[in-house]
């Protein structure tokens, strides 16, 4: 981390710059660590509090939501409340936040899972919301450079934290608590550094401007209005495209996380040194070489299909993102100085909130041509078929779940959703659009992902008909294709239920049934998932070329005028 204290901002004796930097890039880490964690615990936290898929979902969403809420409801008061009082704030809610997670007990488990996200998510708001203005009053003369050396630490504690996720997974280490408790570290190492030391009046309160003259220099500029309308594109252009990179990126054969941890990686690099970048392009140039090279790398990997063009594409794309969000920050705090905290925090806020709200548009777009795809005459007589196969199969596999005591709610739930698709069909002789897709991945969510069958099996130890149920066990695992497997499942089913098999019930020929379902249903959805996300990523891809249009203009504009130009906050022109 940089902690280079010369070129700082006047009004700063007493205060130690490259420590309140240094501690504002611990602070940042530990908000990517939450993003990171959070996701990577969705599906223990399932299986252990027995949650459906909508309650993981709005679980996943309070990760989220609290983020904006709070850079939005604490970002304009930063000079009231002042920045001490709020990175303290930060503090207690990265702490509790995580408290009352790993503290969620089974009867208000959901709840306490819940508040505890939103409270984690509103420290990473107020992350946000303190430490982009103490950057600016640090280094006033540095504002777009010290930005994007600050955010390297967003794709880097993505990177730290993935690599250390996917590390305990893989050395079976599948304690949630454990790697949710990873975001204490950095929360720890934050509160340290802060601890005893005095924070600097913001910018613009010590050049005595007014919070009304800081809100009408802020709303009542064209140009800011205009940065806050590109920031909802930059925005949706670098995190949208972030959640549905592992489905769209399955025919590579590249694990979506390392896929992620890559782009962060190249993203972090290059935000370090993005001093002789600046420099050299200027901040609005930044913008305009960013949106094209940017909109042409979500192009590219909206077809790659081999791991090398997965990781070139991926790699081109990391590139063209990587300098949107602090740069963004950077032009608003260098060319609307007088808007202080407030216009940073409208930023921040509104390019948070448009991240998620990319998501929604991202997958609406993709569900649509999903839908299209599995109504086709190549798939619409494959997935009646699924659907049937489920209403069949899954019957027995909830009377099993019940009988060993597992949660059958959604297998309850795919039965009933997949029984009101049929009987659409029967009256409409067309499937609905807002829920065939939806049916599937219900079906596939409800059952489990076949690594217990092993076991099932072992049970049967000692029968006529072991050494074949093994056999067809084997089979399974090694299959290749979800043909292979659905196969070898079928087979196994059969095999279970007949007389040669002494010491296993029908208990093994219904899970075997039921999971050849789930993965004929997976057969089918995966490569129109695909074909989806790969869909909205061209689409996505052409927020570039408009981008590109108007930091073209700025930019082009700048060079008029005779290069970019730093508006000082006491003479505004």
């Amino acid at each position: 981390m940089n902690t280079e204290s010369t070129e700082t901002g006047a009004g700063l004796e007493g205060i130690q710059p490259g420590r309140l930097f240094t501690g504002s890039c611990f602070a940042l880490i530990a908000t990517s660590v939450t993003f990171a964690m959070l996701g990577a615990i969705m599906g223990p936290l399932k299986l252990e509090f027995k949650l459906t898929n909508a309650e993981v979902g709005a679980i996943g969403m309070a990760g989220l939501l609290g983020f904006p809420i709070s850079i939005f409801i604490f970002g304009p008061l930063c000079d009231v409340l002042g920045m001490k009082f709020l990175l303290r704030l930060a503090f207690f809610c990265h702490s509790l936040g995580v408290l009352l997670m790993v503290i969620a007990g089974a009867s208000l488990g959901y709840w306490f899972l819940f508040f505890g996200a939103l409270i984690i998510a509103m420290g990473n708001g107020l992350v946000e919301a303190v430490c982009n203005p103490l950057v600016t009053t640090l280094f006033p003369n540095r504002k777009t450079e010290k930005l994007n050396q600050f955010h390297v630490w967003f794709p880097g504690g993505i990177v730290i934290g993935g690599l250390l996720s996917f590390a305990l997974s893989e050395a079976q280490i599948g304690s949630w608590q454990l790697k949710l408790g990873l975001i204490l570290v950095p929360t720890v190492i934050y509160g340290f550094l802060f601890l005893g030391q005095r924070f600097p009046a913001t910018e613009r309160h010590q050049a005595g401007i007014t919070g009304g003259e800081m809100w009408a220099a802020t709303f009542g500029r064209p140009l800011f209005v205009l940065l806050l309308f590109c920031m909802m594109m930059t925005a949706s252009l670098e995190l949208g495209p972030n959640r549905w990179i592992p489905s769209v990126l399955k025919d590579a054969a590249v694990p979506g996380i390392l896929i992620l941890v890559w782009i962060s990686l190249i993203m972090a690099v290059l935000r370090y040194y993005a001093g002789a970048v600046v420099e050299r392009l200027s901040p609005t140039g930044i913008l305009f070489c960013s949106a094209i090279v940017g909109g042409l790398g979500l192009l590219w990997l909206s077809s790659a299909e081999t791991k090398f063009v997965a990781l070139a594409s991926s790699a081109v794309f990391a590139v063209g993102v990587c300098y949107f969000w602090p740069t963004m920050l950077g032009v608003t705090a260098e060319r609307v100085p007088k808007g202080g905290a407030l216009a940073l925090a409208m930023v921040g806020g509104i390019g948070t909130a448009c991240a998620g709200a990319s998501n929604w548009a991202i997958g609406t777009v993709a569900d649509t041509k999903v839908h299209r795809e599995l109504v086709s005459s190549a798939h619409l007589q494959e997935t009646i078929t699924c659907f049937q196969d489920i209403v069949a199969r899954y019957p027995k596999v909830e009377e099993l779940f019940q009988a060993e005591g597992l949660p059958s709610e959604d297998v309850a739930g795919a039965i009933a959703q997949t029984k009101s698709v049929l009987e659409f069909y029967a009256k409409e002789n067309g499937l609905p659009e807002d829920k065939t897709a939806n049916t599937l991945r219900a079906a596939i969510g409800a059952m489990p992902d076949g690594s217990g069958l092993a076991a099932r099996v072992e049970k049967a130890k000692g029968s006529v008909g072991y050494e074949a149920l093994l056999s067809k066990s084997t089979s399974f695992s090694e299959g290749k294709t979800h043909d292979d497997k659905i196969t070898a499942l079928n087979a196994l089913s059969a095999l279970s239920a007949g007389p040669d098999i002494e010491k296993t019930s029908p208990r093994l020929s219904a899970f075997a049934s039921g999971l050849a379902a789930r993965y004929t249903a997976e057969s089918i959805l995966g490569p129109v998932d695909t074909a989806g996300g790969r869909h909205a990523f061209r689409k996505t891809a052409v927020l570039g070329g408009i981008l590109a249009v108007i930091f073209g203009l700025l930019y082009a504009n700048d060079r008029r005028r005779g290069g970019y130009k730093v508006e000082k906050i006491g003479g505004e022109g």
